[in-house]
This record gives C-alpha cells, sequence and structure tokens, in this order.
C-alpha cells in the first residue's frame, strides 16, 4: 500500500501501529520503503525512533535483523508496573467468596474470556517461551482458548485445540487415553493428524493445573506426533497437591486454599511467572 509522503513523527507512528499489530513478524526496510516511499537509510532512523519509542515505555522491544532476509519486529512485553496491576487485579477477582466451586475450585471463565486480561496473560507467557522457538501453542478444548489464543497471537504461531473427543469433520484423528492427576480418573484426548507436523516445537497453555494431568497427557499425545513440549504455562496452579505430574512450568497465581465453609479463597502471585 503506498501513502502519501509523511512527516518523520507520522511515520514513526505509522510504523508503530504496523509491528504493534502483528507481533514478532519481520517487516524488511524494503516493506516500509515502498509503503512510505521513503529511503532506508531514512527508515533506519525512523525505527531507531520508533525502538527508543517502545523500550523507553517498558512495552517490550524492536528487535533489527540484520542480512538479505532481516528486518525489524516488535516483541511485545508488559513493564514491571503492568505486570503489577494485573496481578493485583487477579488477586482482587479471584478471592471474592461466590467463586467458590465444590471440590476446591473457583469459577474463573468471566477472569479467562476478558479480552484484557487473556491479551496480558498472552504477553507474560510469550515473554516466557520465545526462546524456545515454539511452532505452536497447544491447548485442551474449552476454557484456556482465551489466554492460548494471546499467547499465539504474540508469539506468532497457529493455535492448535485437542479435543476431549474425536469429531467426524477433522477427519484421521489421534487419540489417547491419559489419567488425571487429581482423580485418578482415565479420561481421553484427540487430535487430528493435519494439525501439527512432524517435529515441531509446542507450548501448552491452560487455565488451571491441580495435579498437571492434562498437561502430562498433552506431552503423551505430542509424542505420538514426534513433536516435543517445549514450555507449560498456567493461569493458576494449586498448592493443595505436594506432587505434580509436571515438573517445568511457569503459573501467573497460585491458588493456596479454598474454604467451602468459611467462604474464604487464598491466591497469591506466583514466584515463577
Amino acid at each position: 500500500m503506498l501513502l502519501e509522503r509523511l512527516l518523520r513523527k507520522e511515520r514513526v507512528a505509522a510504523i508503530l501501529k504496523v509491528l504493534a499489530d502483528n507481533p514478532n513478524k519481520i517487516y524488511s526496510l524494503g516493506h516500509f520503503s515502498e509503503m512510505f516511499m521513503a529511503a532506508r537509510s531514512t527508515l533506519s532512523e525512523d525505527i531507531t525512533i520508533a525502538k527508543r519509542v517502545i523500550e523507553s515505555l517498558g512495552e517490550g522491544y524492536v528487535e533489527t535483523i540484520p542480512g538479505a532476509a532481516g528486518g525489524v519486529r516488535y516483541i511485545p512485553g508488559l513493564s514491571r508496573m503492568d505486570k503489577d496491576i494485573l496481578i493485583e487485579q487477579l488477586g482482587n477477582m479471584l478471592k471474592t467468596s461466590d467463586r467458590i466451586i465444590p471440590g476446591g475450585f473457583i469459577y474463573m471463565n468471566d477472569v479467562i474470556c476478558s479480552p484484557d486480561i487473556a491479551s496480558k496473560v498472552g504477553i507474560i507467557f510469550a515473554q516466557k517461551f520465545k526462546d524456545k522457538a515454539p511452532d505452536y501453542v497447544i491447548t485442551v478444548e474449552t476454557k484456556g482458548i482465551p489466554i492460548a489464543m494471546m499467547t499465539a497471537k504474540y508469539l506468532n504461531v497457529p493455535l492448535i485445540i485437542v479435543r476431549r473427543d474425536s469429531r467426524v469433520t477433522e477427519g484421521s484423528t489421534v487419540s489417547i487415553n491419559y489419567i488425571s492427576g487429581s482423580s485418578k480418573r482415565i479420561q481421553t484426548m484427540s487430535l487430528s493428524k493435519r494439525s501439527v507436523k512432524k517435529g515441531s516445537n509446542c507450548v501448552f497453555v491452560d487455565d488451571f493445573m491441580k495435579a498437571g494431568g492434562t498437561a502430562n497427557g498433552i506431552i503423551d499425545l505430542m509424542k505420538e506426533f514426534e513433536c516435543k513440549v517445549v514450555g507449560i504455562g498456567v493461569l493458576v496452579e494449586s498448592s493443595t497437591l505436594n506432587k505434580r505430574l509436571v515438573e517445568h512450568y511457569i503459573s501467573i497465581m497460585k491458588l493456596e486454599s479454598v474454604d467451602e465453609e468459611m467462604g474464604q479463597i487464598h491466591i497469591v502471585p506466583s514466584l515463577n511467572y
């Protein structure tokens, strides 16, 4: 798309808009040169200004990639203040007594489906897992989908949704049985054979982890595709169980106790997010 010649401040604003709307996507200088009808040397100066603005705000950083296949991309991030605000917001929302569900769980659908919260959680997970170079973000239907989708957006990779049962519309599937870590019940998960390429790296994202049975099942399912789970991220983990079926994961909040009789929820920030 060709634009009329713009002033530098207008070009910088437009560059920031393009990069922010497409996180982790590489744009060549030639792309912006054609868009703004400006010399590459001029655009290099514009990008330097854009980079300084983003980093001064603590909203991630703009990365320049040298070489013929290089360019520029925006790596999203949250400032320390924004993270603190998110943690305080989550704590205030999730500790109200009307969220208690029998069995030691808490109702979180409204939190997970909040675009603002899901987006910020997605940025945190993308920051954590970017260096793992994942090819996909994977989740299990249905509650983890919003935060998994935001994580996939900020990593600029596809989202894979594992089903609890196979569906005719998805063609041939691979199904496995796994044992729930908390209830010790045998459950099933399935995934279309067309969903993931052999040898891919995946990041598993979910809303809640109790003992890690679902995450462990995902690891086993990915082995059937000759793929590897290189990271696990959950919004809330329960600390009521001492033993996990998975060891390496990150969480945003930690549910320490739910007192159904007293109507009290004790939830705190995780130390590993």
